[in-house]
C-alpha cells in the first residue's frame, strides 16, 4: 500500500525508524477497509515525493500493529503524526486536503 518514497513501519520498527530519525516522520495511520485512508495516500505519496530529503513518510497499518497506535491514542483514522525529534510535534485525524498537510509540515519543518 505504500508508495515510493513512503516506508511501511510496524511495531517492532517504529522506534528505529520514526523516534530515532534525523529528519522529521509524517506517519499515516491507515488500514486496508478504511475508505478515507486509501483516498488519502496518494495525497501521502505526493508529500513523500515533495518532502523528499527534508521528510520520512512511513505508513503503519492498524490492523497489524496494535501497541504503538494504542501508545499514541490513535482512535480514528486516517491519523497523520508528524515526529520531530522522537516526539509528536502535530497530528491531524481524517481525510484533509493536501493545503491542510502542507501548513502542518511548513509548521514542522520551520
Amino acid at each position: 500500500m505504500a508508495g515510493a518514497g513512503v516506508i511501511e513501519v510496524n511495531d517492532a520498527t517504529f522506534e528505529q525508524e520514526v523516534l530515532q530519525s534525523e529528519q522529521p516522520v509524517l506517519v499515516d495511520f491507515w488500514a486496508g477497509w478504511c475508505g478515507p485512508c486509501k483516498a488519502l495516500a496518494p495525497t501521502v505519496d505526493e508529500v513523500a515525493a515533495q518532502y523528499a530529503g527534508k521528510l520520512k513518510v512511513a505508513k503503519m497499518d492498524v490492523d497489524r500493529n496494535a501497541s504503538t497506535p494504542m501508545r499514541y491514542g490513535i482512535r480514528g483514522i486516517p491519523a497523520l503524526l508528524i515526529f520531530k525529534g522522537g516526539k509528536v510535534a502535530d497530528q491531524i485525524v481524517g481525510y484533509v486536503p493536501k493545503d491542510v498537510i502542507d501548513r502542518s509540515l511548513t509548521k514542522v519543518l520551520a
